[in-house]
């Protein structure tokens, strides 16, 4: 067998090693946050907001993928904390447009500094190849992501 043709065992296994590591790394990563007591999924809520734009509950609770219920207690605890707002949609009164308050950008821009800063830490005791394999890495796990 060639190094290009993996049996199916053998590519069972990568991908198995595959998806261990990376649920190890984002769970390490997710580790460092802005706020402690914030969970994995108002976060993500926050990033969303940060990334995308304001949204209506429906928008967040599909692409999150979680159940409206779900999403309404989320959304609720965020503004309760102060980190986003709800108001009216300026083509549709009767939407509510969830956004982030200056609070809920620096939880995201704070939460980015540190997780970077902690992925550049591990990164400086690699070797220069081990850090050109793992750019090389992203780039090809950014495209299985895409796809």
């Amino acid at each position: 067998m060639t190094d290009s043709a993996a049996s199916p065992h053998d590519l069972s296994q990568e991908a198995s090693d595959l998806r261990i590591a990376t649920f190890r790394l984002a769970r390490r990563m997710r580790t460092q946050r802005a706020v402690d007591s914030m969970s994995d999924g108002q976060f993500g809520v926050l990033a969303v907001l940060f990334l995308h734009g304001p949204h209506t509950l429906t928008q967040l609770a599909d692409r999150e993928r979680v159940s409206a219920p779900a999403m309404t207690r989320t959304v609720n605890c965020l503004q309760d904390a102060g980190y986003i707002t709800r108001g009216a949609d300026e083509s549709d009164g009767r939407k509510v447009v969830i956004d982030l308050t200056a609070s809920g950008r620096a939880v995201v821009d704070e939460t980015a500094r540190r997780r970077d800063a902690w992925v550049e830490e591990a990164l400086a005791e690699l070797e220069p190849g081990e850090r050109e394999t793992l750019a090389k890495a992203a780039e090809i796990m950014g495209r299985m992501v895409n796809r």
